[in-house]
Parts: structure tokens; sequence; C-alpha cells
């Protein structure tokens, strides 16, 4: 028999009673990585299993749970006649008086029109179901034993976990009218599965320099509960807290650990996934934009570079990276690129994009350091199949291609007339479209503003008139400042015109300048700064908009604001230019 269990606000389980021939026991637990082996029916009653890898937890009341980590289907359901023989329930130390119970594995032959392949069933002995728990070394009293981590839950009072740190963030900070705090977490993995631990305050200063990422630990004691899948990603229905009476020690005998666990999904199946899940994929690193910097809603500014990867579905996506690791990532040579717990986006068709939990890995070594069930297959076949054609294969986009030229054939591209005729950002969520189109004029006035230096601020600051400069957001004064840009412009086509507004990076594309030489030509050389603009007028670029509907003042209008702008390239906008004439004239 197989069962569902309903995980809550996490993944569901699959409870399955098992019989050997001889035996039922009905504590048999799917790990979460073979879920779709039951969702997809492989998994149904009175098919034969092959068990390949298993961990065994003994409950407080004694009882056994035996967690499946790796199996094979041998005969399906649909392939037997019914059940092996009359199997009666297990009951642990009344069959070890029975002399079968050590017998010799006996082969069982399918019964009724099956095609009369042999089964062997092995006979368990009573001491069979599972191996003694392995006690972990300095707990109170030696009592705590290791368990695996697919076992772990909030009814559980003593336990130790053996698990290698995945993933381990920075020190974060918080404040608010109930005070500071700070806090980090990191991800654990063992054979079983993964958990997500997050340490507060005295355990930030207990435990974070200890804590190496890569490291395997002996952790035990820490807070279970109900794992809130807004922030944690992993496939796990619960999260650990440590807390005063945890404790966590190194261990030296790491080699069975693994690395991390991964399970990829092909860049192909994206495409059928809903918005906004969290995936594992890899693939090869295709091609490889410049780092930018934007501006996020605080006013922060973050780094991005975004990534084409293909895998050997002959698909591309488009990866968004953030940060540091946007920052150091080395895109040449074309590398192997594995995430682990990316975010699957709509934006641009379908697109990826780091989270600050996710795991980047380039160039993994994947049978070594990542130990799943299809992981090291998908990783051998796909490294394989790409070294011989991969490197000249074309893929097909998935996502918008934003490159100089505007010929991405996924890029919503729209004229201006089109943009008011069909309301774009009318709707709950803003549109994004693409135009071609010239400048006709740009408002020179209030374009600039003093903002504060900080690197990650962009507030403006307040003269203070004394040589110093306030900065409200940093409560701090400073003794000089930053220029910004913030441009209103008027762009046209053949068909419309559109107002649009341009930030920094933008303005400075459509200017040729930066802010702080303009700057410096507005309070020195008022005329030079006039031509800056004048030769900005008629330049013509590819420019990838948002549009919005806002309200002000009770009035409400549509603004468009200017994410990204590129040169044209016109071999690329012509042949786009031909495929729509070719789709004209089949009409």
């Amino acid at each position: 028999n197989i069962r569902k269990i309903d995980g809550g606000n996490g993944l569901s389980r699959f409870r399955l009673m098992m019989s050997d021939g001889l035996h039922t026991m009905s504590s048999f637990m799917l790990s979460t990585q073979l879920n779709p082996m039951a969702e997809q029916n492989q998994l149904a009653s009175n098919c034969v299993c092959m068990l390949k890898r298993s961990v065994t937890n003994v409950l407080k009341d004694g009882r056994r749970v035996v967690v499946i980590l790796d199996m094979d289907v041998i005969k399906s359901a649909d392939q037997m006649a019914g059940k092996i023989g009359e199997p009666t329930p297990y009951v642990e130390g009344e069959s070890q008086s029975n002399p079968q119970q050590n017998a010799a594995p006996a082969p069982v032959r399918p019964q009724n029109g099956s095609d009369g392949m042999e089964i062997n069933i092995k006979i368990p002995s009573a001491q069979s179901f599972g191996k003694k728990p392995m006690a972990a070394p300095n707990t109170p009293g030696g009592s705590s034993k290791v368990v695996p981590i697919a076992s772990l839950n909030p009814y559980q009072s003593k336990w130790t976990v053996r698990a290698r740190v995945t993933n381990k963030s920075a020190i974060r900070t918080w404040s608010n009218s109930r005070g500071d705090g700070k806090l980090f977490s990191m991800e654990l993995v063992d054979e079983s599965g993964e958990i997500r631990a997050t340490g507060f305050n005295n355990e930030v200063d207990k435990f974070f320099s200890l804590i190496e990422q890569g490291k395997v630990y002996y952790i035990s004691k820490g807070t279970l509960k109900i794992a809130n899948k807004q922030f944690c990603t992993l496939k796990n229905d619960y999260e650990m807290t440590l807390n005063g009476e945890t404790t966590i020690s190194p261990c030296e005998d790491s080699h069975d650990v693994p690395m991390v666990q991964c399970d990829f999904v092909s860049i192909a199946d994206l495409e059928s996934r809903e918005k906004d899940a969290i995936v594992d994929v890899i693939g090869v690193c295709k091609n490889t934009e410049d780092v930018t910097r934007i501006m996020t809603k605080n006013s922060r500014e973050v780094s991005k570079r975004n990534i084409q990867l293909m895998d050997m579905s002959g698909r591309i996506i488009q990866l968004t990276m953030w940060g540091t690791d946007a920052e150091t990532f080395d895109g040449s040579g074309q590398p192997v690129l594995a995430i682990k717990g990316a975010r699957l986006s709509d934006f641009g068709g379908r697109s990826l994009s780091t989270l600050y939990s996710s795991t980047v890995m380039i160039n993994p070594d994947i049978p070594e350091t990542i130990r799943s069930l299809e992981a090291d297959h998908f990783f051998c076949v796909f490294v394989n199949r790409y070294d011989k054609e991969g490197h000249a294969m074309d893929g097909q986009s998935m996502t918008e291609l934003r490159g100089p030229g505007g010929g991405g054939g996924n890029t919503n591209w729209k004229t201006l007339a089109e943009v008011k005729n069909e309301h774009l950002g009318h709707g709950d969520k803003a549109d994004y479209f693409s135009c071609i189109a010239t400048i006709v004029y740009i408002r020179k006035e209030n374009c600039l503003y003093q903002a504060c230096p900080s690197k990650d601020c962009n507030k403006k600051v307040v003269d203070q008139q004394n040589g110093m400069y306030r900065c409200e957001k940093c409560d701090k004064e400073f003794p000089d400042f930053k220029y910004r840009l913030m441009i209103s412009a008027n762009i046209a086509d053949f068909g419309d015109n559109q107002w649009v507004t341009c930030f920094q990076d933008s303005a400075e594309t459509l200017l040729g300048q930066n802010a702080g030489y303009l700057g410096q030509l507005k309070d020195s050389n008022e005329p030079a700064f006039d031509e800056v603009f004048q030769h900005a007028n008629f330049n013509t670029f590819v420019f990838r908009n948002r549009a919005k509907l806002e309200t002000y003042n009770d009035e409400s209008r549509i603004k468009v604001t200017v994410v990204d702008v590129k040169p044209v390239d016109h071999r690329e906008y012509s042949k786009r230019l031909i495929i729509n004439i070719r789709k004209l004239a089949a009409q």
C-alpha cells in the first residue's frame, strides 16, 4: 500500500507498506526527492522494488522508520498478478525463533502470465532492519544518537545530526521598535536530505566563527519548527533554530557525507513550471554580459550580471546573478554552471535569478561533490555530449535577448503607437516592452541632484551651509557628495512619441557623459553643459521600458521608465524587420 501524507506548508510525503513475501512493515517513508516516483504512479500496490539505499531512525517509542533514499522498480504493478505469498505484519523480536528468518534468499517467481523473470527476495532477520545508530561524540552522557535529517521533527527531544554546511550566509542585522538584533543562517545536508538552520544574537557570537562552509559537524538540540517556505527553499517541511542548548562540534570522518543535494531540472521543462518555483539547474554558460549596477526600491545599488545558460535540451535561458556572485563570475571558456535554488520568473518569457540562499558551482566535479538520485547520471551524460557537440550548438532561447541589436526572438517589441493602443501598463502588474526610438527632446532642468556619497546609498543630501552635507537615511554628515542623474526625455518613432524617465546608467548612455563630469560643467561652464544635451538629440537607441499606471494627486497616468538602453545593431535590426515583412506577406 502507499499513502500520501499532507506536508502542510511543505512538500507532501509518501508512506509505504512493503512486503518481502513473508512479512509486511508499514513504516517505510519515501525521501522527498523520490516523490515523483509516487506522483507519476511508478509506485503502486504490488509492484516489486529493489531498495538500494536507506537510513533507519528509531523513534522515542521504539518504532523504526525506514527512510528510502534510492530504489528501483523491478516489476510494475500491472505486470504482477497480485501480492507474493501470504505475508503477516512483522513484529520485532517475535520472529527470531522462526528458523525461516535466517534462511538463504529464495527465488520467487512472478505469477500468472508474467514474463518469467526471477526475483530474489531476501528474507530479513530481525537484526537487519537498520544499523545500530552511531553515538555522537561530545554530547551530554553520550545519550544522543546520530539521526538522519529526513527523520527530524518537532516531537523529538534528543537528537544529533551529522551534516555538511553547504551554504553559510553573512551576518545580517535589524533594528525596529522592539530593539536591535542579528542573525545568520546555514544550509545542512546529509545522505537523507537537507535543512536550514538559523542562529540569532548570542548564537551568532557563539557559532558564526566556528562554522566553515563545506565542513561537516555534529549538531545537537536545536529547535525545530514548520519551515516558512517564503524564506526557505530547501526540500524539508521543517527548519532548525539554534538555541542556548545547541552544541556544534567538528566531525573528522566526513568522506561519506555529500557536498550538496541537487534535483536538476531540464531547461526545456522550465516552461511548464509555475512562476516563482525554486529549481536546480545545470548548463553551459553560452554568453556572459558585463556587470551592471542598478538601483533597488530602497535606493541601494546592487551588482547584477546576465548569463545565458544552455543544456542538452537545446534550450537557452537567461540567469541573473546578483551581488558578489555577479562581480566575481568569469564566463570565459564557457564553463559548466550548476545552481541550486534559483528562482524561476516569467519576466521576458522565462528567466532565472539567484537568491541570497542559492548555491552557485562553477565547473563542479559532480560525481564527487553532488550525491543525489539523478545528479550523477544527468551530469555525466550532459558533459560527455557537450564536449562532443555542445560548443557548436545554437540553442533556442526561452528568454528575450537584451543584446545591443535588439534581435531577440521573444522580445516584446512594440511601436509607441501600439503601447498606447494596447493600453500597456494598465494591468495589476507593470508591462515591459522594447522599442527602437529617437530622442526628440531632453529636459535639462532638475536633471542632476546631489546624492549621498556612501556606496549603497543614493538618497539626496541636504546642504548644511557649513561645508557638510547631511543624508537623512544614513543619519550622517559628509564633507562631499556625488552627482546623480534623473532625466525626462521625449522619444519618438514613425508613429507616435512618449515621455520616459531615465536614471543614472541609462541617462549617462543617452547623454554620452557621466554624472560627475556633467555636475562640474553645470557649475563652471553652462554653455558646454547645454551643448551636451543638444548633441544627445536625434540619436536613435534600443530602449527597454517598464510601463505602469501611477496615481498622483488623484490623477492617473502611465509612467514609462527606461530599464536599459543600447545602441542599435542595424544588422540584427534589419534581420528582425525582414522576418516581420515575411510574416506579413504570408498572411
